[in-house]
């Protein structure tokens, strides 16, 4: 009988305010230790705290787009956790627990067995950071960092619906994408923005859920697929001996690629939660919540629904192109450009697409640049889509030569591109006058970038139909086993023999004339 495995996450995401929770000392990484802790930070007596309005403002952000108004309390209290540890200056934190700011709402998600579902939200509360210990480099002792101390947190609470490592992924990545879609947290886990614990249990299906372990800090996507899926390995090797799961904190060790006992698992009771004497009820009037309300961009899932609607996209391409407002806002600037504004916008919404999710991405993850520095901008990559959508340049070409090129040349003096092909040695008379008109390989608004790339390496197409009829010929007599195979209704053989005179016109012929003329011949 197979095992199922159940998995809820506990998240913090750093809001993006300049100053702290309740202090007005700065957020901003790196600065020396101690240098960014202030009185309050560090609990010195008579010191008071004050709510961070921004702080709240971004809370009130994240419930509107996870669930609207009906998940925000109007009514939230901070409360004070107690626990004793060196980088916890009060000896407690302060938290919400019993009236969180947000209550409810849910992410939706794509998870690779089960296809689309919501995971569901149990909370998401207000609380400051601890301080950091830090056990390297001190001859055997251990140093405090309070610079962290008082950073503002939502920490945000899942139901425990998922069901794989996988979809714990995709959970965690859609809602990382959302922190930074509205802008309240930066996102950053290499420097601790964004960090999650996985409560993870076993159980046989139908079955009440299992005894479940949490994995503290996990700070990558990579390390949480592992480490989930070697926590339930772990889980399901003792229960199968005979054993019992005990309820306790792990942390994930990645060098050994396994997760080990940290502590015994603390209750909600051995916090001793009570309200904060020091600080009011937090109240959000009507008014403050139309305010932010207003200020809310279009929801990822708005656009999905749209793509999906107006350019008849599928949820994969969709789902990809709002993984971040930046590629979404990219998309839309090339399928919304002047020069592509007479073609049929799905069309050029898939081409742009394909575009965008291939190319483009590969040389993001290659570069680490931002899409909103990226070449091409959108204007010379709606160049492409017009060329590809007009039949001017084959797909193939336009994909493994002119965008690599405009990717390398963008923003060089045409002359400057001259030298890098010796068989010109002057001006392209396949340049058009719209393209002569520009002296550069300007890839920010002018579509005229990749008609330049085309011209200076000579890849627009051939015209010439009867050197073509030639080609296809000799292609037919140099390959008679494919054409034997064709003619015993072997498919693939045609495709073969399509590629073999693409081949012999470097990828200038038309493929739709390829494909006319050699079945012509075969059929002759």
């Amino acid at each position: 009988m197979n095992w199922e495995i159940v998995i809820g996450l506990e998240t913090h995401a750093q809001l993006s305010t300049a100053s702290k929770m309740f202090s007005g000392a700065s957020t901003a990484f790196g600065a020396a230790p101690n240098t960014q802790a202030s009185a309050v930070d560090i609990a010195l007596p008579g010191v008071l705290p004050v709510v961070n309005k921004g702080a709240v403002e971004r809370a009130i952000r994240f419930g509107l787009a996870v669930g609207g108004e009906k998940v925000i309390n109007r009514r939230s209290v901070f409360a004070r956790k107690n626990y004793f540890y060196p980088d916890l200056p009060k000896g407690y934190q302060i938290s919400q627990f019993e009236l969180p700011i947000v209550k409810g709402g849910e992410i939706p998600i794509v998870s690779p067995t089960r296809g689309e579902i919501k995971i569901r939200l149990t909370r998401a509360h207000l609380e400051e950071d601890a301080g950091k210990s830090l056990h390297e480099d001190f001859h055997g002792m251990s140093g405090i960092d309070l610079n962290r101390a008082g950073v503002p947190l939502l920490e945000i609470v899942s139901e425990p619906d998922m069901r794989s490592a996988e979809e714990a992924v995709a959970y965690a990545k859609a809602l990382h994408s959302l922190v930074r879609w509205i802008d309240i947290c930066d996102g950053n886990m290499q420097e601790g923005s964004f960090r999650c614990d996985a409560n993870v249990s076993v159980r046989r299906p139908g079955e009440p859920l299992g005894t479940r372990c949490e994995i503290k800090n996990l700070n990558s996507f990579r390390f949480m697929e592992r480490a989930i899926e070697f926590e339930a390995k772990r889980q399901i090797e003792i229960l199968e001996d005979g054993g019992k799961i005990v309820q306790e904190t792990r942390l994930y060790d990645s060098d050994k690629d396994e997760t080990r006992s940290l502590r015994i698992k603390e209750e909600a009771h051995d916090y001793r939660y009570f309200p904060d004497p020091d600080l009011l009820p937090l109240e959000v009037s009507e008014d403050w919540l139309k305010q932010v309300q207003a200020k809310l961009p279009v929801l990822p899932q708005a656009k999905r629904d749209r793509y999906q609607r107006e350019y008849e996209l599928s949820v994969y391409d969709s789902n990809l192109l709002t993984q971040s407002r930046e590629v979404a806002e990219y998309f839309e600037a090339v399928v919304e450009h002047e020069d592509l504004k007479d073609f049929d916008k799905r069309q050029t919404a898939k081409r742009a697409a394909n575009l965008i999710t291939g190319k483009i991405a590969a040389e993001i993850g290659k570069t680490g640049v931002s899409i909103r520095d990226i070449d091409p901008k959108p204007g010379g990559l709606a160049g492409i889509v017009e060329l590809i959508v007009t039949n001017k340049v084959p797909v193939s070409t336009a994909t493994t030569v002119v965008l690599p090129e405009l990717i390398t040349h963008a923003n060089k003096p045409v002359k400057e591109l001259m030298k890098l092909v010796p068989q010109y040695s002057q001006f392209p008379q396949a340049l058009t006058s719209r393209v002569a008109r520009d002296a550069m390989v300007t890839s920010t608004s002018s579509t005229a970038a990749a008609s330049i790339i085309v011209s200076v390496f000579d890849l627009w197409p051939t015209d010439d139909t009867k050197e073509l009829e030639h080609i296809v010929e000799r292609t037919i007599a140099d390959n008679p086993t494919q054409v034997a195979d064709y003619r015993a209704g072997k498919e693939r053989a045609f495709n073969s023999l399509v590629g073999q005179v693409m081949k012999a016109t470097k990828g200038k012929a038309n493929p739709a004339q390829v494909n006319e003329i050699l079945k012509r011949k075969l059929a002759g």
